[in-house]
């Protein structure tokens, strides 16, 4: 049994809200524990300039934290006039595994602009911000669909994430702050509904990790997928009917 009373195998408390934000073509309220992320999807009628003439559209993504998300005071980017090298990794990350899902001749030559901001943090960010990110461009895609700007949907899978480490030594999903800080062994796992692997960020904190140990924590990691995967659904049939 873990601190917070879970099991090893037990997701904290999922809740994705979309339609969240009033003006956006694509929004998601995503709650993993304590982690709160508000997502939204813009839609853009223009490509990035270098995939002009290409009939291929994008997706792209920005990240970013409100300075009290976390127990201190964090000073805005925008204000030291610099990106952390963490906030571009995660922002890459989250585009590429919204890209991965996706068909992006079929957006035809326009952008989809996914923002990410995170309330407050209680660890797993990445990964709350990457499954509430489906959430939003799933919305986003259905409205430019039945407005007419596509002639057929893009998205050919779904797309979840999820941290697992070990933790005393015992594999544990969904890290919160405290084990995350404390685990010796770390990963987060970006997987698609179909099973596909988009991408693993896993490393050692002390000693290195087993093979056995890295699939354990694989194991746990599409447990708890599919468990996002259920809510996103539900979050999806809300507003698709």
């Amino acid at each position: 049994m873990r601190a917070s009373g879970r099991a090893a195998d037990e997701m904290r408390p999922i809740e994705m809200i979309p339609g969240f934000s009033k003006h956006a073509e694509g929004s998601c309220l995503v709650k993993f524990g304590d982690t709160h992320v508000l997502v939204t999807a813009t839609f853009e009628d223009r490509g990035p300039p270098w995939l002009r003439d290409s009939g291929k559209g994008w997706i792209t993504a920005e990240y970013g934290m409100l300075p009290r998300a976390t127990h201190d005071r964090t000073g805005r980017e925008a204000a030291r006039g610099k990106q952390t090298g963490r906030t571009q990794e995660i922002q890459r990350l989250i585009g590429r595994s919204l890209r991965a899902i996706a068909d992006l001749s079929a957006l035809g030559e326009r952008q989809i602009r996914v923002d990410c901001d995170v309330l407050q943090a209680d660890g797993g960010t990445r990964t709350a911000s990457i499954s509430g990110a489906y959430v939003a461009l799933h919305q986003c895609a259905h409205w430019m669909y039945n407005e007419g700007w596509l002639e057929r949907k893009p998205l050919s899978d779904s797309v979840a994430a999820v941290s697992c480490g070990l933790v005393d030594g015992q594999p544990a999903l969904d890290l919160d702050y405290v084990e995350d800080s404390g685990a010796s062994t770390d990963a987060n796992f970006v997987l698609t509904g179909q099973g596909g692997i988009v991408e693993i960020q896993s490393t050692a904190e002390e000693d290195p990790f087993t093979e056995e140990e890295f699939l354990r924590l694989l194991r746990l990691a599409r447990i708890g997928c599919d468990t996002i995967r259920q809510a996103q659904d539900t979050a999806i049939r809300s507003y698709a009917g």
